[in-house]
């Protein structure tokens, strides 16, 4: 079994100051940090264009970029498994909401804006008119996002919504002349779903608007050596990770607490699971050591897990 627990890995200061609460929030857990073996991955966010647990599903499924594409082009094979084509790339466009802030403009994911099947199908109605007189082709998927086809060489690198939101809208939409055409294209989107029933019905539940796409992707599915079916292996627990973004190491420690009960507990007395911990800049794999009963009680072996845990020399 494969536990993967994206935020888990607060940055180096706060990790040290943690360390002491950790006994008592997640016993468990702690028996697995002493006796596993960690291997750590550097994954940068703005090379990458994507986030540390997306490039850590990615690398999971092997993927291979080619030359000219950040990791984040394999999101697009990757979450559009049903419908892609071998050897054609995988374009996707989100559904977001877009609104002004102190950097500039901020993103809001799908998945955070509860879109109803109905309205995803209402609002790519309303575009159909608009894609069908440019080169970009639209295509119905999922109730998130959408499948599309760009115009002939012109394949951008660009930014996962997951990253975009946590960022800034600013620090990846592009303004070359290559992207001109869709930059036009989504301003258009935005006009017509100002005012858009789905919209104004989602004002009267007290919801924000959908009202922007978001494109990236551009790989094709044979870049990614393991196909991105469903690993009944692989557990992910997301409790961790708003506390981590917000900083909010309380809220984060009554997470792991959580964890520890319906997870971690549980799964004492059997073979410890890999693990999978996240965190903003890196991400480390966790294996049972080989003899780590007998290993733990050699000298210093037990903290062996602080140097990796808060980057301690």
């Amino acid at each position: 079994m494969r536990i993967v627990l994206p935020g888990a890995l607060p940055d180096p200061r706060e990790a040290r100051e943690l360390i002491s609460y950790l006994p008592a929030a997640a016993p468990t857990l702690m028996g697995w940090l002493e006796r596993g073996h960690a291997t750590s991955t550097t994954a940068d966010a703005a090379r990458a264009g994507c986030t540390p647990f997306e490039q850590w599903q990615l690398m999971h499924h092997g993927f291979q970029p080619r030359a000219g594409q950040n990791c984040a082009a394999g999101l697009g094979p990757l979450l559009a498994a049903d419908t892609a084509e071998a050897g054609r790339p995988v374009w996707l466009a989100e559904l977001v909401h877009v609104s002004p802030s102190r950097d500039g403009a901020a993103l809001l994911p799908a998945r955070e804006l509860a879109i109803a099947p109905d309205q995803s199908v209402a609002l790519f109605e309303s575009v159909q008119a608009l894609f069908s007189e440019v080169d970009f082709t639209l295509h119905p998927g999922g109730t998130d996002r959408w499948r599309i086809e760009l115009p002939g060489g012109y394949a951008p690198s660009c930014a996962s919504p997951a990253l975009v939101a946590i960022t800034s809208v600013n620090d990846w939409w592009s303004q070359d002349m290559a992207g001109r055409p869709w930059r036009r294209l989504v301003n258009e989107v935005q006009m017509l779903w100002y005012e858009h029933p789905v919209n104004q019905e989602r004002y009267r539940q007290g919801l924000v608007p959908i009202n922007s796409l978001w494109l990236f992707g551009g790989a094709s599915p044979d870049q990614l050596t393991k196909p991105p079916a469903p690993d009944p292996e692989t557990r992910v627990h997301g409790d961790l990770l708003a506390s981590s973004i917000a900083h909010d190491w309380g809220g984060w420690l009554a997470a792991l607490g959580e964890l520890e009960a319906r997870v971690f507990q549980p799964l004492a007395k059997n073979k410890p699971p890999e693990i999978v911990l996240i965190g903003n800049d890196r991400y480390v794999e966790l294996k049972a050591a080989a003899l780590g009963r007998w290993t733990q009680w050699l000298p210093g072996s037990r903290n062996a897990w602080r140097k990796w845990w808060s980057h301690q020399d």
